[in-house]
């Protein structure tokens, strides 16, 4: 009877534990509203947002058909450091998350010693010793513990641990989507600055051409000489432009250099003749960029983990049950 009475001692003890566990303290995160109006009047055919930071954007650069561009793309998912931080930081909040996840289960420790010694005996009317006895000792411990998740401290770090994770996951697409963003726009940028470098060489030969003829005409009498100075002026104006041009061309390809994670003493993008063509955008509704951008969807997660570390803080208020256990052996 005694032993019937023990088991069924021990599974109400174990149902109570189980009902206890299923406790969670603190607000269940719910997305936060926004009033939806049922229609806009500036646009027919709308349809309400859905998210779509995760979806995979491809080579959007392919689109003006640059090899060079395509290459210089491709080095930031290898070279870039602000790229390799942010991946850096989404492995930490993966590992945080299990770490979080261990709390589920008990903590063991394993110890084992080992002692030699000697005992000696000697003789009382000789003073000597003889023999010895050798006495060898072992000893092994076992310990054990678990904090059994009774209101949800567990399960509430755990929750927000992985909305953090999931908002270092858009932090890191918004990173790896900026470069790749700045790249493109340094580079047409640059190709702009060489066409205007080009533009300005042109005219600044061509302007050098006519001050030569203004000046004999000056000297044959028939220009007068504020004509040889506006003709002067105007050479050197252009000669000016040029050379700013190459200034902002070398800021440029700095920036780019930096992007793909190279010294910019060592990086150079040579002039070419090809002719970037403006593509073709197909015609859309400016709203549709939000469904696509992960800065928007990793701020949502940021408050989802906020509210998650409501319940843990809440958790503190209630008491904590520690089930421990020790085992040890001595031979």
């Amino acid at each position: 009877m005694a032993v019937v009475a023990i088991a069924r001692l021990c599974r109400t003890a174990g149902v109570g534990l189980l009902f206890l566990s299923a406790c969670t303290v603190g607000p269940d995160y719910q997305r936060p509203t926004a009033p939806v109006p049922t229609q806009y009047k500036e646009a027919a055919g709308w349809k309400v947002g859905e998210p779509l930071d995760a979806i995979d954007r491809g080579a959007w650069w392919s689109i003006y058909k640059d090899s060079l561009l395509d290459d210089l793309e491709k080095q930031i998912d290898i070279s870039n450091q602000n790229l390799k931080a942010a991946e850096a930081a989404f492995q930490e909040a993966e590992w945080i998350v299990a770490q979080a996840r261990a709390g589920f289960f008990p903590t063991a420790t394993v110890d084992a010693s080992a002692q030699r010694s000697r005992s000696s005996a000697g003789s009382l009317v000789t003073g000597t010793g003889v023999g010895g006895i050798i006495t060898n000792q072992f000893s092994t411990s076992t310990s054990a513990s678990w904090v059994p998740d009774l209101w949800g401290k567990i399960r509430r770090t755990v929750e927000s641990n992985v909305a953090s994770a999931q908002a270092s996951a858009g932090d890191l697409a918004s990173a790896r989507l900026s470069a790749q963003g700045s790249l493109a726009s340094d580079y047409l940028q640059l190709r702009v600055t060489d066409e205007l470098k080009r533009l300005l060489d042109s005219s600044a030969t061509a302007y050098a051409e006519s001050l030569r003829i203004t000046r004999n005409q000056y000297q044959s009498g028939t220009a007068d000489q504020s004509a040889v100075s506006q003709a002067e002026a105007q050479l050197e104006a252009t000669q000016s432009q040029a050379i700013a041009t190459g200034v902002t061309r070398a800021e440029l390809e700095h920036a780019i250099a930096v992007l793909i994670g190279k010294p910019p003493g060592e990086f150079s993008i040579p002039p070419t003749d090809f002719v970037i063509q403006v593509p073709e955008i197909p015609p859309g509704m400016p709203s549709t960029l939000l469904e696509r951008r992960p800065d928007i969807a990793a701020a949502e997660r940021q408050m989802a983990s906020a509210s998650a570390q409501i319940g843990v803080a809440v958790s503190a208020f209630y008491p904590t049950i520690t089930l421990s256990a020790d085992y040890g052996v001595m031979a």
